[in-house]
């Protein structure tokens, strides 16, 4: 019998739950441990063998695909002493301080901002941090989550011009034992606008044997000449099939709520390790946006301004993790609508009967407006919109177009 299926999840709190799988799972991060996307590896084992790496590579797709980790995983099997045919050996000495992300050669560049204790924070000075928290949620992290890490949830986590000269201080020394220089940029839509054009022409002409691995979630906020000093690579959404067999693999669940998960998670891994844990959050959002629905449906604009001084104290990211889910539901509402299948999206209770009622409300002549302007709130938060003010307008447009007809 499979350890990971004989525990009883029913009698573990969520978070006793997931330190013990993690107890179960060696941290070790190869082309194999990764969900899906069998095509994208294949590509990236092929350029190894055809020993055409791109020195500078972005790996551009939507959050919970995986693109971190196959960055790892793509760095970890260049600099295999032992590769195998189709991964790293994960055992030579490189393979195992790869698993713990102690490899001197690689080095990672991440969003941060300054806290109490660190005035002028970079990225290294959240390395032990950064590395823990990899390795705690198995390379399965947002940005959100991130910025809760190191206690910023309420700030907008930047790549600063610090971190810029970091990257050319850091690149511009030998590589201590791996063939490879490695430099991974997580998030690299956040880097600050003075601070990317620093590593232009590092991008350019990178020190011999260097890789630069970008990851990004939004292609449209990276700087023009940024992109174009890169090997594009778009890592699509995990099929449902991977994903299913992922949660099938690893939780005790019933077939009905592995297909709700499927349904409502949209080929976004970690959004199903949301749904999974029920966690406060994901609570947080459905409730609230059931909530803004019925009230903007009835105009009663005294209860949408309690709603928006609410909604206006929880932090940016949260506002647009609210934003981004809340559109999930509405297209889960406009399948509902339209799909004659009603038993196709396994919701119960209270969640079920929302989308029952509020359905008929999403439709053809109003969910690419909705869409539109839900999107553009998301893009004004990220550039530091009065949250009060946007929510708000953003309530008006919503009661005119949830009255569209179809």
């Amino acid at each position: 019998m499979d350890i990971k299926k004989s525990i009883n999840k029913k009698i573990l709190s969520n978070t006793y739950y997931f330190i013990l799988l993690n107890i179960i799972n060696k941290n070790i991060m190869q082309f194999k441990d990764i969900i899906g996307q069998e095509e994208i590896k294949k590509r990236l084992i092929k350029t190894v063998k055809d020993n055409r790496i791109s020195h500078a590579q972005l790996f551009l797709g939507p959050e919970g695909n995986e693109k971190l980790a196959l960055a790892i995983a793509y760095a970890q099997y260049i600099n295999c002493t032992n590769k195998q045919d189709n991964d790293s050996c994960g055992e030579c000495p490189s393979c195992k301080k790869y698993n713990k992300l102690i490899h001197p050669d690689l080095h990672f560049i991440y969003p941060v901002a300054n806290t109490k204790e660190i005035k002028k924070a970079t990225s290294i000075d959240f390395l032990p941090k950064w590395r823990n928290f990899l390795i705690k949620n198995k390379y399965h992290i947002t940005l959100n989550e991130w910025l809760k890490e190191i206690g910023i949830e309420k700030k907008q986590g930047i790549i600063k011009t610090e971190d810029c000269n970091n990257i050319i201080k850091t690149l511009s020394y030998k590589s201590f034992e791996a063939e490879y220089k490695v430099m991974i940029i997580w998030m690299a839509e956040k880097l600050y606008h003075s601070a990317a054009p620093k590593i232009l022409k590092i991008l350019e002409e990178p020190p011999e044997k260097t890789l630069f691995i970008l990851i990004s979630e939004d292609q449209e906020q990276i700087i023009s000449t940024i992109i174009s000093r890169t090997q594009l690579i778009k890592i699509p959404k995990i099929k449902d099939e991977d994903i299913y067999k992922a949660i099938k693999d690893n939780f005790d669940l019933r077939e009905k709520d592995i297909s709700r998960i499927i349904n409502l998670s949209g080929g976004n891994y970690k959004e199903a390790l949301r749904l999974i844990e029920q966690s406060p959050d994901e609570r947080y959002n459905i409730d609230n946006f059931i909530e803004w629905m019925r009230l903007c449906y009835k105009s009663d604009f005294f209860e949408i301004n309690k709603f928006v001084i609410r909604i206006s104290k929880i932090g940016r990211e949260k506002q647009k993790n609210f934003l981004i889910n809340s559109l999930k539901f509405l297209r889960l509402c406009l399948i509902y609508n339209y799909d004659k299948d009603k038993n196709k999206l396994k919701f119960e209770g209270d969640d079920l009967t929302f989308i029952r009622n509020f359905s008929p409300f999403i439709n053809s002549s109003n969910i690419l407006q909705i869409t539109d302007e839900c999107d553009k709130a998301v893009y004004y938060i990220e550039r530091n919109a009065n949250p009060s003010i946007l929510f708000m307008d953003l309530s008006i447009k919503l009661i005119y177009l949830l009255k569209k007809k179809p």
